[in-house]
């Protein structure tokens, strides 16, 4: 089933919903649903990161070298995220989807790169159906590789936690010519996104 993203925000709002008449108990999710329902502003900062020197692999199975896909002089976008997740992985998901669809033919002109927190199951073949599913257009990339080069790219990007349902929800916007980035800290409806974005990358 693919999911709709013709709306972000309302996205967002069905999907608390069926969180809060989810299962009770201990949840590790815990700080991730109470984050959905009760959002907070998004904060965003530039900052200075060095993409380690790794090679990955995609959906396709192709390998992908982290330092050369993320140098690229088209405008960038980065989340780190995992196909089991069922918490903000979807939502921010679903942001870079109504981007793609936002942008039009800009799109392609555009790398969306997903790095999966959770290599040792998330599988080329998983990646590949994760990215059918949020109806993902060229130039959407998901990648794996080892913990290891996973766990430097997450430092890298200060992102790493050794527990991946503690993940923040980051998403990074590459400045052109630069290393630096906008790191954004929090969940976005599709125009939010779209408005950080042309922060970067006006029209």
């Amino acid at each position: 089933m693919r999911i709709s993203t013709s709306n972000g925000l309302i996205f967002c709002a069905i999907f608390v919903s069926l969180l809060l008449t989810g299962c009770a108990g201990h949840d590790m999710h815990a700080m991730h649903k109470q984050m959905l329902q009760t959002p907070t502003a998004t904060t965003g900062s530039i900052r200075m990161f060095h993409t380690p020197d790794v090679t990955l692999i995609n959906q396709e199975r192709m390998p992908v070298k982290l330092t050369e896909v993320l140098s690229d002089e088209r405008p960038v976008l980065l989340q780190f995220v995992y196909a089991t997740c069922t918490t903000i992985c979807p939502v921010l998901s679903a942001g870079f989807s109504s981007l793609q669809e936002k942008l039009s033919e800009e799109a392609v002109e555009t790398r969306f790169i997903s790095i999966t927190i959770d290599p040792e199951h998330d599988n080329p073949e998983i990646l590949k159906r994760y990215l059918a599913k949020y109806d993902a257009q060229p130039g959407w990339d998901f990648l794996t590789g080892s913990k290891k080069d996973i766990d430097q790219v997450m430092r890298a990007f200060d992102s790493y936690v050794s527990n991946k349902m503690s993940h923040k929800p980051l998403t990074f916007i590459k400045v052109p010519g630069e290393s630096k980035w906008l790191r954004l800290n929090g969940l976005m409806g599709t125009q939010e996104l779209y408005n950080e974005f042309r922060r970067i990358h006006p029209k």
